[in-house]
């Protein structure tokens, strides 16, 4: 990929965007916000971009930590609260929406902060490629045999055809899986897109990763569910009920939120509640480790670092990474930072 000349700034200049990304309890949001006061502060202005996706969600929350109006100190943020619960969220829709905000921010003259650990979301916008099509029809064949045959049954018949996706995607994830399938049929028929095996950066970039020490993280996650309830999970989800959340197929499954639901419903206590949220969180979170640990041009940060603002601003400021052609970023295993 060639990056556009406009999307060119001379050297010295900084990166054309930054991108933070991490474990969830890793500080993102402030972190970002402390970059653009920073930026703010010699003149340069900077806007959020969410890669949240759970975020999307208009009334999500307690369960996301999603920033005040009030927390965001004034700084514009985008794409958050796009979406009513009933509807899906796909990286699919939301890339070109990101990409459009980013390039939008650019043309103002501002530097785009992309702040998310939702992992396939992040490179979606800072990796140039293209997502395999859909075909309705195909997939509301495979729906219905997972109303039969249930999660295990469609991963099975994915580990047979295609092992190597069928050990990256969760047996008990239904939506997932029919994607997985419904993607291998539709390659198989030569209708596939393409993910290239040493992905290119859409634009100039400098990426942060924040990482906290396992026990650290375990114990700060633990505490934030526990929070979640304390401060009114319950009565936020028995609102999003009025509003649809269950008609929805993504905003329902949210970890926190499915088991508000199972509380309310009576299928959960509120002590079991709680504890399969810690459980399912902290599972979540090694897995995004995990992703983001893959990403070669990545700076680590330990978020905890009593200079981790002036410590990120000095990456910023260094000279961005930009690609031309024939120049890849491929992706592999990095520092092993938990």
């Amino acid at each position: 990929m060639t990056i556009a000349p406009h999307a060119r700034r001379r050297a010295g200049a900084g990166p054309e965007l930054i991108v933070i990304v991490g474990a969830t309890g890793t500080g993102k949001s402030d972190c970002a916000l402390a970059v653009a006061e920073r930026l703010a502060q010699s003149d340069r202005s900077a806007e959020v971009v969410n890669a949240d996706a759970m975020q999307l969600y208009r009334g999500m929350n307690i369960g996301t930590a999603k920033l005040s109006l009030n927390e965001r100190h004034g700084i514009p943020h985008h794409l958050l609260d796009v979406l009513d619960v009933t509807e899906g969220a796909s990286v699919a829709w939301y890339q070109p929406r990101a990409r459009a905000e980013i390039d939008e921010i650019v043309a103002r003259g501002a530097t785009p902060i992309l702040v998310g650990g939702s992992g396939l979301y992040v490179s979606s916008v800072i990796f140039d490629f293209a997502f395999p099509p859909r075909d309705p029809v195909v997939r509301a064949r495979l729906e219905r045999e997972l109303d039969d045959l249930g999660p295990g049954g469609l991963h099975a018949r994915l580990l047979e055809v295609a092992p190597q996706t069928a050990a990256r995607v969760d047996a008990a994830n239904g939506r997932r899986i029919v994607r997985a399938l419904e993607v291998f049929e539709l390659s198989a028929a030569g209708h596939g897109g393409t993910l290239p095996e040493r992905p290119v950066l859409w634009r100039s970039s400098r990426i942060i990763g924040l990482h906290t020490p396992r026990d650290v993280l375990t114990a700060r996650l633990d505490a934030r569910v526990e929070a979640m309830w304390a401060h009114g999970m319950l009565d936020e989800v028995a609102g999003l009920m009025q509003n649809g959340i269950e008609r929805g197929t993504t905003a329902r499954s949210a970890i926190g939120y499915a088991q508000a639901l199972a509380q309310l419903h009576g299928t959960l206590t509120q002590a079991a509640a709680i504890e399969q949220t810690q459980q399912l969180t902290r599972r979540y979170a090694r897995r995004q480790v995990s992703w983001f640990k893959r990403y070669l041009d990545l700076t680590w940060f330990n978020s905890g670092a009593p200079q981790l603002t002036d410590s990120v601003m000095n990456a910023v400021i260094a000279q961005p990474i930009e690609l031309h052609n024939g120049d890849h970023a491929p992706l592999h295993q990095g520092p092993r930072h938990r």
